[in-house]
């Protein structure tokens, strides 16, 4: 009698695509934003056609006016009662403002070295101080907590708060940390930011309530008006910067340790916040938010405020560090919310810009 023929198990017919590996996940994690692609390309259209002549005044008016719409909107759209709110929750928030307006600044002192071992240009040690004093981010740092499970209300609250406190504590961060560090900063900045940055966020708080449901339904119209506002500010401060040379200056061993700067900060930020927050016995949810929120910077802050604050520097050079730390926080905070996420049934995703 002859053995049964043995016959191959048979392939599912289907016709749905294999899921994707392990490895093509986390590729697609670190894949740049969108965001980010048109930082680059304003970069690259600055460096290609830079402002020259009459067009110099234009770009400066247009990014003036840019910067003052920017701040309006994001006045109309903040609102007052997530910032009361959540104030219950104060070692939280407590946490979160140290760890944004007094660690950072600390971590950023620390690195002054580096430009005697000349690891950093003085611009660019300035471009990393001044990124330490910026305040926190809202829309991402609110969407990683809520990828990973975490306090979203909790996180609402301290990153609003952040970016309104940042409006008084940066520039006043700058004046000290520059003095500090020996560089110059004129008090007329101070005056300017008031003029530039503080009139219109105060104007479009006091028109929220006739304004603020207008701008709340048109937030998807209203949005690439931010975008364009910043990306307007990038090409007038790099025009400025390729008119003095900036890519004579940097070379591309020098942004590489920009970028390692960068990496080993915000590696040692979420360090510090994730240890921390475990020693102070908070929940796995409060942790969350405070590590997002704790660990990032605003690029959409800082870039006007650094065209306000630092006239007459190469802007270019001061905001790099933050354009590059900008992408790095999105990459590693998107692994990191996910392994979050991982252990913790419940969260669930959404898509952070």
């Amino acid at each position: 009698m002859s053995a049964p023929a043995v016959t191959a198990p048979k392939q599912p017919t289907t016709g749905q695509p294999a899921p994707p590996s392990g490895l093509t996940l986390w590729l697609a994690r670190l894949k740049p934003d969108t965001f980010t692609l048109l930082l680059v390309g304003t970069v690259a259209l600055a460096s290609v056609l830079p402002a020259k002549g009459a067009m110099i005044g234009v770009a400066n008016g247009a990014t003036d006016a840019a910067v003052f719409l920017l701040f309006f909107l994001y006045g109309a759209r903040l609102s007052r009662e997530a910032v009361i709110g959540g104030l219950t929750q104060w070692r939280l928030h407590l946490l979160v403002t140290s760890c944004t307006f007094v660690l950072f600044p600390l971590v950023g002192l620390a690195l002054k070295p580096l430009v005697n071992l000349g690891v950093l240009t003085p611009d660019l040690y300035l471009g990393v101080l001044f990124l330490c004093t910026l305040p926190s981010t809202v829309q991402s740092s609110i969407a990683f907590t809520s990828i990973a499970g975490g306090n979203v209300a909790a996180a609402i609250c301290s990153a609003s708060a952040s970016n309104l406190l940042g409006m008084v504590l940066t520039p006043l961060l700058v004046g000290l940390l520059l003095a500090k560090a020996g560089a110059g900063f004129s008090a007329d900045a101070l005056t300017s930011v008031f003029v530039q940055l503080l009139l219109p966020f105060m104007l479009g708080q006091l028109l929220r309530s006739r304004i603020g449901a207008w701008v709340a339904r048109n937030k998807k119209v209203l949005g690439p008006v931010d975008r364009a506002s910043i990306l307007l500010v990038v090409y007038g401060a790099f025009s400025h910067a390729v008119n003095e040379g900036i890519w004579h200056q940097l070379d591309a061993v020098s942004l590489l340790k920009v970028v390692l700067v960068n990496i080993g900060l915000l590696a040692l930020i979420l360090t510090i916040t994730t240890v921390v927050s475990r020693r102070l016995h908070l929940s796995r949810a409060d942790e969350i938010a405070v590590v997002f929120c704790g660990s990032k910077k605003s690029l959409v802050s800082g870039i006007p405020m650094a065209n306000v604050l630092f006239a007459g520097h190469t802007i270019g050079m001061i905001v790099l560090p933050l354009m590059l730390f900008h992408q790095i926080q999105l990459m590693v905070c998107a692994v990191l919310a996910r392994r979050y996420a991982s252990a913790n049934p419940t969260a669930h995703g959404e898509d952070a810009d």
